[in-house]
């Protein structure tokens, strides 16, 4: 075994993993595989937005952003918080970032 390998054993669990995780983790990459919801986690990346910024930093419509932060939301990828009548968007976690992190260094390798 090579040594430079060693690490994704680490991650991964011996054991295959259910079906029912399977589909979630094919589902989760389904949901990165938007070019609009992974320029919106890269917005997101950096600090929490509202729809309108949002919306004015991509140069898209309030409407087609707040549709795809709703399928964000649905997939955990994404929570919101209220403060007055502004929602604020934001990654839901670590994990969201260092995914996402780990695939831009992937694709600039």
């Amino acid at each position: 075994m090579e040594p430079h390998h060693h690490h994704l054993h680490t991650l991964l669990p011996a054991q295959m993993p259910s079906e029912e995780t399977l589909v979630k983790v094919a589902d989760l990459f389904k949901i990165f595989g938007d070019p609009t919801r992974v320029r919106i986690i890269f917005v997101l990346f950096h600090q929490e937005e509202c729809v309108r910024d949002i919306a004015q930093k991509l140069e898209m419509t309030q409407s087609a952003i707040s549709h795809q932060l709703r399928i964000l939301k649905q997939s955990r990828l994404v929570t919101s918080r209220r403060e007055g009548k502004t929602i604020f968007y934001s990654l839901a976690d670590s994990h969201i970032s260092s995914i996402f992190g780990q695939a831009l260094e992937h694709v600039l390798e």
